[in-house]
């Protein structure tokens, strides 16, 4: 089996706070694709093909939440994993976030740490899901 990158997609209209992510990410064999805006990210979904999309809400143009409902409308994306990683911090909001496809929503100002933390185990569970589905198919005759 071959090793394929873990693509992760930034996006936020504040170019400081997609630095920041990325050079965490960086931190890590990972690939990393950056937007400023709804409609970009949309874009980059289609061709850079991430596995977890960290997402803010408040952007101008299309919002955080209906890019993750665009990305949800499409069974193809159910392998993306969405971050929410945003200043709107009510339980409005977080449950908004989760009912829009969210898997992980996050208050700015945020822990690096923990946003570290919380993208490794997206990945570990992607991986750990493609080596039960690679083992299952190998022992089928």
């Amino acid at each position: 089996m071959s090793q394929i990158k873990n693509k992760i997609l930034i996006v936020d209209d504040e170019p400081n706070i997609v630095l920041a992510i990325d050079f965490l990410m960086q931190k890590r064999d990972l690939s990393t694709a950056k937007a400023f805006n709804g409609e970009s990210a949309l874009l980059l979904v289609k061709s850079f093909q991430p596995n977890i999309v960290i997402l803010d809400v408040m952007m101008p143009g299309i919002d955080g939440f209906e890019v993750a409902q665009e990305i949800r409308k499409y069974p193809d994306n159910d392998y993306i994993r969405i971050v929410f990683l945003t200043a709107k911090g009510t339980e409005k909001d977080k449950m908004q976030g989760y009912l829009t496809g969210g898997d992980i929503y996050l208050t700015k100002p945020f822990d690096a740490e923990e946003l570290n933390l919380r993208v490794n185990n997206l990945l570990d569970i992607r991986e750990l899901l493609k080596q039960r589905f690679y083992s299952s198919v190998q022992s089928q005759p």
